[in-house]
């Protein structure tokens, strides 16, 4: 799942043990995240939890409203709380809640679990902050009819070759999507964009995520990932002004400028690009694995849906790289039962409890052997867990306490550039001053 919505208003309640009825006597209280399949999950695994533990080790969920979730955690964290002994915590915030919490030593299966790139996205400063529970990351969507038909047409290639060299400068032929380069991808956006070639059978090549929104520079910077792009060096010098970023940017500008995306693209986020794409009016799109559940069901999605195919984000010099994220659950520094916390979270880092949670609804990212097990229920999870373990990246500084602040900044300067109010060399420099305020120590 993809987390979107975060509120900067905080709720006028602060959290007490004796403000919340019916958790006073709990054991070991576990804040979770709130409503879908997180919520789903966390309660059928922590059934299956307390069928064992003992009265003084089991588990009882505390749930706050999403709306301002994670201001209000770092406030009652910062205020000492104690009425929750294990909370939630994301990639992009462990940060802001590290020092109200404890380091996690975890199951001695969670590495053959989860695999090292997945158990990082709960790491701060090399320390292991969490157990992670779902995970989110990017899947290329194309028509699979589409790519068939043009690999299937001499005069179709000719074409892709011609608007190839006029677009990217350089004569390209077809490839199956698996073997996409990211001009490869370029060129078959523009080569299905009827404002580039009048016999596409769509209207447009791709679906670009270009809104001022934080969340859309996490589905952009596989890209300049790809090509060996990093927020920061080993150092700490801020390096998004890098040739990586510059390619990258200016590859999006390129194809919304031919008209290969939407015009209105610069206010498309999750729920435009899969309108746009479920319509039957695009080749391809960059999109979150969530997406998979609406664009690959024939109800939701009757124009695309036995159409459609998924692969891993097209590879740059530096090979396929990938965004990952996720949710996951620590220690609460100021834990009232933290015996019986470090219990609870040893457990939930088994493989057990880890196909529990995915067989309840959860999207754990799973290694290729251990979701092996639960392929026929969950055929979605075999590919978040292979994408995640080979191509799964967590930028440098993208999980500090300014993380959130740094993406939100990419993306005023970068939508500011590809919508022609700025020029690259003032947007990069921009963030780049920006980001070395947000990330200095």
């Amino acid at each position: 799942m993809k987390f979107r919505h975060i509120s900067s208003a905080l709720l006028a309640l602060t959290l007490s043990a004796t403000a919340l009825p019916g958790l006073a006597n709990a054991k070991v209280v576990v804040l979770g995240w709130p409503g879908g399949s997180e919520e789903t999950a966390l309660r059928a695994t922590t059934d299956l939890y307390n069928k064992t533990a003992s009265d003084a080790d089991k588990v009882e969920l505390l749930f706050f409203n999403r709306d301002g979730f994670f201001d209000k955690l770092q406030a009652d964290m910062a205020a000492g709380s104690n009425a929750f002994d294990v909370n939630l915590v994301a990639t992009y915030s462990i940060g802001r809640y590290a020092p109200y919490m404890e380091p996690v030593e975890l199951n001695a299966e969670a590495s053959k679990v989860f695999g090292d790139t997945v158990l990082k996205t709960m790491q701060f400063d090399g320390k292991q902050y969490g157990v992670p529970t779902d995970l989110s990351l990017h899947f290329m969507y194309y028509r699979k009819d589409l790519i068939d038909a043009l690999m299937a047409d001499p005069e179709a290639k000719a074409k892709y070759a011609e608007i190839s060299k006029k677009f990217l400068g350089k004569e390209l032929a077809p490839k199956q999507p698996d073997g996409w380069t990211w001009d490869d991808w370029a060129a078959t956006s523009l080569y299905f964009s009827k404002q580039v070639n009048r016999r596409s059978p769509v209207r447009y090549g791709t679906v670009l995520q270009m809104k001022n929104l934080l969340f859309n520079m996490m589905v952009f910077q596989s890209l300049p990932r790809s090509y060996g792009g990093d927020w920061t060096d080993a150092s700490g010098k801020v390096t998004i002004d890098s040739d990586a970023y510059k390619t990258a940017l200016k590859l999006y500008k390129t194809l919304y400028d031919a008209g290969a995306s939407p015009k209105d693209s610069l206010s498309y986020e999750y729920a435009e690009t899969n309108a746009a794409y479920s319509s039957g009016q695009a080749a391809t799109a960059l999109q979150w694995n969530a997406a998979a559940a609406e664009l690959t069901d024939p109800k939701k999605s009757p124009a695309v849906a036995d159409v459609t195919s998924v692969v891993a984000p097209p590879a740059g010099p530096n090979g396929r790289t990938d965004h990952i994220h996720g949710l996951g659950l620590g220690l609460n520094k100021n834990a009232k039962n933290k015996e019986g916390a470090v219990k609870f979270l040893t457990w939930l880092s088994s493989e057990d409890a880890a196909l529990a949670y995915a067989r309840a609804g959860g999207s754990p990212a799973l290694t290729p052997d251990v979701v092996a097990k639960v392929a026929k229920e969950r055929p979605d999870l075999v590919k978040l867990g292979e994408f995640a373990s080979k191509y799964g990246y967590v930028m440098t500084g993208a999980t500090s306490a300014k993380a959130l602040s740094v993406y939100e900044l990419q993306a005023k300067e970068f939508t500011g550039y590809w919508s022609g109010q700025q020029s690259l060399e003032d947007a990069l420099a921009h963030t780049k001053t920006g980001m070395q305020d947000l990330l200095k120590k």
